[in-house]
């Protein structure tokens, strides 16, 4: 006859014997309280970062929605803010300069630099030109020219072309008026032309230029300048036409006296 199993209920009054863990961690022995005092707490504190780092983070960071900041330099700043208000951008103007080669409301420079990973919401700074800075131009008028271009450069200003007036009243090479008028205000770097007293109308003129040009039409552009034509010389030449001026003996811009005789050389085939 088979015979009966035996019962794994423990009888009335036997003890239970230790459970492995329990055997590894008596109640009230130091290695016990180390690990529940010491390694569980760290464990937990460990399963927490994992799960701050992977998943609270991620969240609260936009982590994975960064996106490279285009290149708003060069633009106005009119426009930038369209862009930017579709990347869901904000911006500031971290400072306004003076640019003479940029008008008022172009974009200088911006930070974070083009290309830097942003996320939405974040500030750009621009720096934005106020254009071309206009000053006042300078009372020239009786300085010397030398006098003049130093006030101009004080100023910021260029000296432009020189016109001559004439005038027995005023006196000789001293600035009579300036273009731009005084105290018209100009952009900065701009060139400023001045109008300066030669002196008598009447005491000399400038030679033009005659070489070139048939006899004829040489002494009635002298006659113009008040000027005579003095000897004139022919030289045998077969590359020009019989009576073209081939010399003149004074170069063309040259300051004499009215009335003031100009030899020339004129071509002959003989």
């Amino acid at each position: 006859m088979p015979q009966p199993r035996a019962s794994r209920l423990s009888k009335p009054g036997q003890k239970k014997s230790p459970g492995k863990l329990q055997q590894w961690l008596p109640l009230g022995s130091t290695r016990r309280k180390i690990v529940l005092w010491g390694v569980v707490p760290l464990i937990i504190a460990l399963c927490l970062l994992l799960i701050v780092d992977g998943i609270v983070m991620p969240l609260v960071t936009r982590h994975g929605t960064e996106f490279p900041l285009p290149d708003f330099v060069g633009q106005p700043l009119t426009q930038a803010r369209v862009s930017l208000n579709e990347l869901d951008l904000r911006y500031g103007i971290a400072s306004e300069e003076y640019s003479p080669g940029e008008e008022a409301g172009i974009i200088l420079g911006q930070f974070p630099v083009a290309g830097t990973k942003v996320k939405d919401g974040r500030e750009i700074k621009f720096v934005v030109s106020l254009g071309r800075k206009l000053v006042p131009v300078p009372d020239l008028s009786g300085q010397s020219v030398r006098q003049a271009m130093l006030d101009l450069e004080t100023a910021g200003l260029k000296l432009g072309e020189i016109a001559w007036a004439f005038s027995d009243t005023l006196p000789e090479k001293v600035v009579v008026f300036s273009y731009p008028a005084t105290e018209t205000e100009v952009p900065l770097g701009s060139e400023v032309n001045l109008m300066v007293n030669r002196g008598r109308a009447s005491s000399f003129t400038y030679v033009p230029r005659v070489v070139g040009l048939p006899l004829a039409e040489a002494e009635a552009l002298l006659a113009d300048k008040q000027l005579k034509v003095g000897i004139v010389n022919y030289r045998t030449d077969e590359n020009y036409l019989p009576e073209t001026v081939l010399e003149q003996s004074e170069t063309e811009g040259t300051e004499l006296d009215i009335g003031t005789e100009i030899d020339l050389v004129v071509s002959t085939t003989e």
